[in-house]
């Protein structure tokens, strides 16, 4: 469905070519000075060089040309050229009326029949999750939801680490400590056991021993090494206890996956691609791109073109093991293979930018991802930043685990409620979820909020408040829309099929409107705070038209059904974004 400003580009645009002038000069937009005009068109700036003549001019051969349309309350210049443009209030009914009607908010299914994969998450198999997580997971599972929204085959892929020395250094410290475990007998045929001989906070605190002590003594990370290339190359044992590694850290993870609202669909990691990087490797030689280099084997990626040093992506190091550019090549064979996508879109760190060039530019040459059939793009984030501006930590200095984060937040979040006095008259079973939902939509949306390329401060005090620019406020006036229609309802009285905008009306329906704009930029670059920024203006808009506006007491009934009408698509909408950040709505506070 088209937006009401796709709707007057097309009308203007229209006008500026029986001038014999760009088409796309007509674009509309919603106006900066609302106060002056709903919609401008600065189209007439850029036409003048062209037209030969002064922007006015061309403003006033456009205007005369809109003269008497139909939609068109409005048609003035302003300064130098500038069109402000104001719609005829039943045109905006018969399109808010329209727009009720669409089961996707005027949003087009752009990517019907296409296949996206989402590379997001990112969490080390063996180590407890950290709040260093948070934004590949949150951005990443937001990313998902829109681009699922607009009508794409979402595949989001967790893309565990699990397969590199860690790895080994782990096999080889409990090789160290229980020697007597059927995994280190090279002649064991046997079943191993299923139950894991280590938990989730046996490895947490075995990593960092094994991984000390590979740092302190060279032979000791010799056995390490040894352990990492034996896995790989299939020791029975050593997968069988790497499995289990496996099997408690996921356990762990979908605990903090599922607290945050966080989904994936593919549970893989780095290992398995392990059957695709020997013919990967074997296909790049052949082909004359993967070289040896001081005992290494290589792909050169750096082109006549570039303004800086692009090193080679290395596949093999001397010692025969592969990098994490080997296993993400690999990965983009399988996912090529198995799934055929559109698009493969990694939300990870902006500092990894370099690292997925060379991916991206190997991957090209080697033909593993053809450019005419799939774009292949780094979505980068910056930091999560303590209010010290320093990258958040535990008030001891260490990293905060996720768990105590989340904990943390449900904390403050039943603190909040205190103080706001809601939720009081409540079963507690409820009023924890309602908690924890509050909770989340802080940390959610203070993190959304923000451009993704930003670093950001996190104030988990400021964020929890029901006032402001923070999840909980949305929470609250999605939870109030709600419970008017409620009792609405109770009284019998409904939201009209139709509309009848009144001034007070008119600021909250024109945003409306707006969705499918907002929506179509939150896509197209992959930057939910788009969303994020239009759900605030949206909730704050329509906290003046409730303050405003009589709506259960309006004695006009047309009047009442229609400001019904707009309570309910508010409440749709803000539930709509929400759902698209992640965020969950109680039904009551």
């Amino acid at each position: 469905m088209t937006s009401l400003a796709q709707k007057l580009s097309d009308i203007v645009g229209a006008a500026f070519e029986a001038e014999n002038l760009p088409v796309d000069l007509g674009a509309v937009r919603v106006s900066d000075r609302p106060d002056l005009a709903q919609f401008q068109c600065n189209g007439a700036m850029a036409a003048a060089k062209i037209a030969k003549c002064a922007p006015r001019q061309v403003a006033e051969a456009v205007c005369k040309r809109l003269e008497g349309h139909e939609a068109l309350e409005k048609v003035e210049i302003a300064g130098p050229g500038f069109i402000n443009i104001d719609l005829k209030d039943r045109f905006i009914n018969s399109y808010l009326a329209d727009f009720s009607r669409s089961k996707t908010l005027g949003v087009d299914p752009a990517g019907a029949g296409q296949t996206i994969v989402l590379d997001y998450g990112g969490p080390n198999i063996a180590k407890a999750m950290h709040v260093g997580h948070l934004r590949s997971s949150i951005i990443g599972d937001s990313v998902r939801r829109i681009c699922g929204f607009a009508g794409y085959e979402t595949l989001g892929d967790v893309h565990m680490g699990d397969w590199g020395t860690p790895m080994g250094q782990l096999i080889s410290q409990l090789a160290l400590d229980h020697p007597q475990w059927p995994y280190f007998d090279k002649d064991f045929t046997g079943d191993y056991p299923t139950q894991s001989p280590v938990s989730m906070d046996d490895l947490a605190e075995l990593y960092p021993k094994a991984s000390a002590a590979c740092k302190e003594d060279e032979a000791r990370a010799d056995l390490a090494r040894a352990a990492t290339r034996d896995l790989q190359e299939g020791r029975r044992g050593y997968r069988a206890l790497w499995q289990h590694f496996v099997d408690v850290s996921i356990t762990g993870m979908k605990v903090n996956f599922d607290a945050l609202n966080v989904h994936f669909d593919l549970w893989k990691g780095e290992a398995s691609v392990h059957d695709f990087i020997a013919p990967m490797v074997e296909d790049l030689k052949n082909k004359g791109l993967a070289v040896e280099n001081d005992g290494a084997v290589v792909v050169p990626v750096a082109q006549e073109s570039d303004s800086k040093e692009y090193p080679p992506l290395i596949l093999y190091k001397r010692d025969g093991a592969v990098m994490y550019g080997t296993t993400d090549l690999a990965t983009i064979v399988e996912r090529m293979q198995l799934h055929h996508p559109a698009k493969i879109l990694y939300i990870v760190d902006q500092r990894q930018s370099l690292h997925f060039e060379q991916v991206f530019r190997a991957a090209r040459l080697s033909n593993i991802a053809p450019e005419d059939q799939v774009d292949l793009t780094h979505a980068g984030f910056g930091t999560m930043n303590g209010t010290d501006g320093k990258p958040f930590k535990t008030r001891a200095g260490g990293v905060m685990k996720l768990e105590d984060l989340i904990a943390m937040g449900i904390e403050k979040a039943n603190a909040r409620l205190d103080e706001a006095h809601l939720a009081t008259d409540i079963e507690p079973s409820e009023r924890a979820e309602i908690a924890h939902k509050v909770a989340i939509a802080a940390i959610k949306f203070a993190d959304l909020q923000n451009n993704r390329v930003a670093d950001y401060v996190f104030d988990l005090d400021r964020l929890t408040a029901f006032e402001g620019k923070t999840g909980p406020y949305l929470l609250y006036q999605a939870v109030r829309i709600k419970s008017l229609l409620r009792k609405a309802a109770d009284k019998g009285l409904m939201p009209s099929e139709t509309l009848d905008l009144r001034d007070e009306d008119r600021p909250l329906g024109l945003l409306l409107a707006e969705f499918p704009d907002h929506f179509a930029l939150a896509l197209k670059n992959y930057t939910p705070h788009v969303l994020c920024d239009y759900a605030y203006k949206l909730a704050q808009t329509f906290s003046s038209f409730y303050g405003n506006c009589h709506i259960l007491s309006e004695e006009d009934a047309v009047l009442r059904g229609s400001r019904l009408k707009l309570c309910e698509m508010t409440a749709r909408q803000l539930e709509t974004i929400l759902d698209l950040l992640g965020i969950q709505i109680p039904e009551r506070m």
